[in-house]
């Protein structure tokens, strides 16, 4: 493959990004973390909102974009998430894009989202909605997942279902939407637990 492919390339001269752990802390390159930016070209705040000004922007004029960014060696720029998006299962950051990733390349599997749902030990658990093929057996998807994820990752709930819900405008799965489905549990999902 081409270099960079699959990134949304290089970032434009005189803009400066940074990715971040939770902590703070700029990540190594190939490392995940939130994306921040900073540039001629950046705002400088909301019009009469200094409130929702200091959520978004750092003290020292830095952008917090709220995604979750992937730099390789040769600068190329990848987005993986929405920060948002983040399970947190145990104190530990979850990227359901990975997870998705992951399920999507397996047999049988034409769609995926992946959710946090409530749980009382963890704080959240993984639970994964697919659109499978018909004759998905989802005990094999599991092992399929299992064998390709760290066991943190591992959803603990894999959920047929016949579409994924749309946001209308953009188009993207609706994430708060398949939470409240899954979380009602209308006949018809069929959990392999």
């Amino acid at each position: 493959p081409p270099p960079g492919g699959g990134s949304g390339g290089k970032r434009v001269p005189r803009a400066r990004l940074r990715v971040l752990d939770i902590d703070g802390q700029d990540v190594p390159p190939g490392e995940v973390g939130e994306g921040l930016s900073s540039g001629p070209g950046l705002m400088l705040g909301y019009w009469r909102d200094p409130d929702l000004t200091a959520e978004v922007m750092t003290e020292d004029g830095w952008y917090r974009t709220k995604d979750l960014l992937r730099v390789d060696d040769e600068g190329y720029v990848y987005v993986v998430g929405r920060l948002s998006d983040v399970i947190i299962r145990g104190g530990v950051n979850i990227s359901p894009a990975e997870v998705e990733g992951t399920i999507r390349a397996c047999d049988g599997v034409d769609d995926v989202a992946v959710v946090g749902l409530p749980d009382d030990v963890y704080g959240q658990r993984v639970v994964a909605a697919v659109v499978g093929r018909r004759g998905l057996d989802l005990d094999a998807l599991r092992e399929q997942v299992a064998a390709r994820l760290s066991a943190y990752k591992m959803p603990s709930e894999l959920i047929a279902i016949e579409s994924l819900p749309v946001n209308s405008t953009t188009g993207k799965t609706n994430r708060r939407a398949l939470a409240e489905l899954l979380i009602s549990a209308p006949k018809g999902l069929q959990p392999t637990d």
